[in-house]
Parts: structure tokens; sequence; C-alpha cells
């Protein structure tokens, strides 16, 4: 079952009542990063929650704040009240051991002028500290609140009973769907494109994702570091070269600094979760800002990015206000063949997230490297290029004792990674290595994707009767 199939329900409440930590109850896993400071999270978080086979798309919003409707606090605030069009339902988390607060009294008449169902849940409800709190909620006028504790896992059956009536009979229709979709379903169709945008802080990522819905779906502005967690939006993109409709995961992330320069804890938290964004993405785009060009942290980022394998694209925004941009695009395009040697011809691209120049190409162009990451070429195939490549410059004789390379196959994709199987292997150059990966790039479509190759030598019986090794591998990095 898609989240899009699913009913949907909203947390709402002030910060720091737990929203986060009730999200990552819901959804199995720490999705959302959760700290004591108040206001972590930032832009909608959505994840896909099962409560006793109760299934629904669960949504983390930012702490609402009465604070003006021009500063960040405020435009976090703008988010939530966005969040609830279109909702299903709404918890509604109050802090039970704080008690009633103005802040949760405004929340809640504002509620109750909505035509969203509200379950009250009065949340670190755990001990007796709490049941003052709880019998305080009775007077927002929504109903029987449901004594909870994120936390431990307490009470999330009552959020059950809550849910049920109002869900219950969506969540099950969706489902029956789903099923009847899986046994229509083509084996040969691929997911959706997995796609990371990454960069350091205020290259406009953010700004990039919403140009691409066409909506104010992530918080932007000038503040740098706005962007927190890691968020997952699914979209349908129309391919005007391709005249097709594609699924794409567009995944933002938070700026990533020098790593000297990020001190706070949540910071480092944030960082921590873009570096898994990058794991779980299959393209990642680096974005580049224009009027800073390209410094040694952008490298970084990008060495980081193919050293997880992931397939890369660079993207300069900010285009639309770029000075000489003929030359800062071949300056760029220089420093990245210098700095990323291992990987020549990265796909780089010039981009405007204010107006939507070049984004379509860029996206065009990580369909294609996609393909290339996923790609399986056949062992036949395979070894004629190898052949071929072992004739026009054979192995050296270190000694005068021969290196003999015996056939490859491929192990697997995303990345790809060949295995060579020879002899000797132990004394075959770096060199030689990096002349099969350029060979694997350049002769078997492999251009601009990060490329494992692995050596194994044959098992030696004379090394195992001493106690030596087995079988000789000596695995490549080199991308």
């Amino acid at each position: 079952m898609t989240s899009l199939d699913k009913p949907t329900v909203i947390i709402i409440g002030r910060p720091n009542v737990g929203k986060s930590t009730l999200f990552n109850r819901l959804v199995g896993k720490k999705l959302a990063l959760v700290d004591d400071q108040p206001g972590v999270t930032r832009d909608r978080r959505l994840g896909d929650a099962e409560i006793a086979g109760l299934e629904f798309t669960i949504v983390d919003t930012a702490g609402w704040e009465d604070e003006d409707a021009d500063s960040l606090p405020g435009r976090m605030r703008k988010q939530t009240e966005v969040s609830l069009e279109g909702a299903d339902a709404a918890l509604f988390v109050i802090d039970a051991r704080a008690g009633l607060t103005p802040l949760d009294e405004e929340i809640g008449r504002w509620l109750r002028g909505q035509d969203v169902p509200v379950v009250l849940v009065a949340n670190k409800a755990e001990g007796r500290a709490a049941e003052a709190g709880i019998l305080e909620s009775y007077s927002l006028g929504l109903g029987e609140p449901l004594g909870v504790s994120a936390e431990h896992g307490e009470g999330i059956a009552d959020l059950f009973a809550g849910l049920w009536p109002i869900i219950g009979e969506k969540s099950e229709a969706a489902e029956a769907e789903a099923d009847l979709a899986a046994d229509n379903e083509d084996d040969e169709i691929s997911g959706p494109l997995k796609l990371a945008i990454v960069g350091r802080p205020n290259a406009g990522k953010s700004t990039l994702i919403n140009q691409l819905l066409d909506e104010d779906r992530l918080l932007t502005g000038p503040e740098a570091g706005i962007t927190r967690d890691s968020i997952a939006v699914d979209w349908e993109w129309h391919d005007p070269k391709a005249n097709e409709t594609r699924q794409i995961r567009l995944i933002d992330t938070a700026g990533m600094r020098k790593r000297a320069r990020v001190v706070e804890k949540l910071e480092k938290l944030s960082v921590a979760d873009a570096k898994r964004a990058i794991d779980f993405a299959e393209v990642v785009v680096l974005l580049l800002d224009a009027t800073k060009g390209l410094e040694h942290q952008d490298l970084k980022i990008a060495s980081q990015v193919l050293e997880e394998g992931r397939a890369l694209m660079v993207a300069i925004n900010k285009w639309d206000i770029a000075e000489n941009p003929s030359y800062l695009f071949n300056g760029i395009r220089e420093a990245l063949n210098e700095g990323l040697s291992q990987v020549r011809g990265v796909p780089l691209f010039a981009v405007s997230a204010k107006t939507g120049k070049g984004l379509d190409t860029m996206l065009s162009a990580a369909f294609e490297i996609r393909e290339a990451w996923s790609r399986r070429v056949s062992t036949a195939a395979l070894n004629r290029w190898f052949d071929d490549a072992l004739a026009a410059n054979p192995p050296p004789a270190p000694g005068g004792r021969r290196i003999k390379l015996r056939y490859i196959t491929q192990a697997s994709t995303r990345p790809p990674r060949f295995v060579v199987f020879g002899t000797r292997l132990d004394d075959l150059p770096k060199s030689y290595e990096r002349y099969l990966i350029n060979g694997i790039r350049a002769k078997l479509g492999f251009e601009a994707v990060p490329v494992r190759v692995v050596l194994k030598s044959p098992k030696n019986p004379y090394n195992a009767n001493r106690g030596g090794g087995g079988n000789y591998s000596r695995g490549s990095d080199r991308d």
C-alpha cells in the first residue's frame, strides 16, 4: 500500500510536548530528530504508521508558536496550518505533566473551528504527576483525552481506539486496493527515483524542491540552516523528453558545513541525518551556490557520496544571478575533474530554483544516470571487453614474473561491482586497477557512475598448509 492511498493523520501541538517522539513511536523507527531543545522540527515529515493493523500516514509538524507571521516560528506555524488541509484526523498533543498553557488553549480553539476530527493526546502521562494535567485538558472541549507515554510506549493501544472510528474504514479500503494492485503489478516496473538534494547551508535545496512541487511544501527563508530533518516527499513528474509521468521521491537534507564548525548537538544530529539520506538515495544532487562557486567542503560532500556508492550529479543553483556564467561553469567543471579524479565527467547542470531553469533537464539526466548505476553487463560481453583491454595493455611482469588476469564478472549493481580473477594479484599496481576501472566506464556505459573492482586469486594450498591466508582478495574503493 502506498502512503498516498492511506488515511492521513497530523500531529499538532506546541513545542516540546513530544510530537516527534510520538511520531517515531508510531512509525517504529527514529526518523524524526528528537532533542530537549524546543523547536527541533521545522518541516513536515511523513511516515508509514501502524497500530494493531490500522495503517495510516502520520505527519509530524513544527511546534505551534504565537509569533509574527513573517518570522521563522511564524512561517513554521503556517506550514502546520497548511498540513491540516486534506487530513483525515489530527492528534492534538499536550504535555500532561506541564498542564494546559495559554498556547494549548489557543490551538484548541483553532482546531475546534476546523473540519478535521481531533483526538486529544495527553503525552508524558506516566505516573501520578500527569493526573492533574489530564483532568484539566477536558476543558479544551475536544472530548476525552488519551493518556499516553510516547517515550515508553504506554497507551498506544488507546490511540487505536480513538482513531479507528475515524479512519478505520478508509484504512481497510486502501489496504484492499493495494493488495489488488500488487497482484496485477508488472515485476518489470521500477520504483520511484530516490533523489536526495545535498549541499552547504543556504544553497537553496528546499527552495529547489518547492519549485519542483509548485508549492511551499518546505520551509525556506534567508536564515541559514532552516532544514534540520531529512524530509522525503513523493512526487509525480511529467518528463517532457519522454512524454510520460515518472515517480520521484525527493529528499531534502540539512546543510552540511565543515566538521570543525559543527559544534551544537542538534546540528550534529541534522548532519548525521543528511548522511543517512545519502545512504537511502539512488541519485544525489550536490547543489552549489553560483554566488559562492565550488568550495573545498563541496568536494568533501561529493567524495562522501561517491564513497557510499551513490550516483552523483552537481547542479549550480542561483544561475539567474550568476556573474560571468560561462567562466563560472567552465571553472567548476575543471575543478570537479581535478578534485574528483576518481570519477571524471560527473554531470554538471546550471539551474535556478527560483525560476525553474534547467530543472527538467537535470531530472531527465537523473533517471539516465540511475539506469547506468543499475546496469548489468553480461559475462560474455564483459569478458570480450576484458580480453581487448588486456591485449591493448597487458599487465606488468614485476621481477620478470607475469601477472595473469583470467576473467572478470559483475558481482552486483547499484553501484556496479566487478570481480577480477587471476594470479599474483597482490603485485598488480594500483595504476593498472585504474586502467581497468576507466575502461569499464568508457566502454561499458558507466561513465559517471562509481565503480567497484575487487581482485581475487584462487586458493593456494601451500599457503593454507603453512597457516597463511586462503583466497587472496583485494578490494578497490577507487571509483
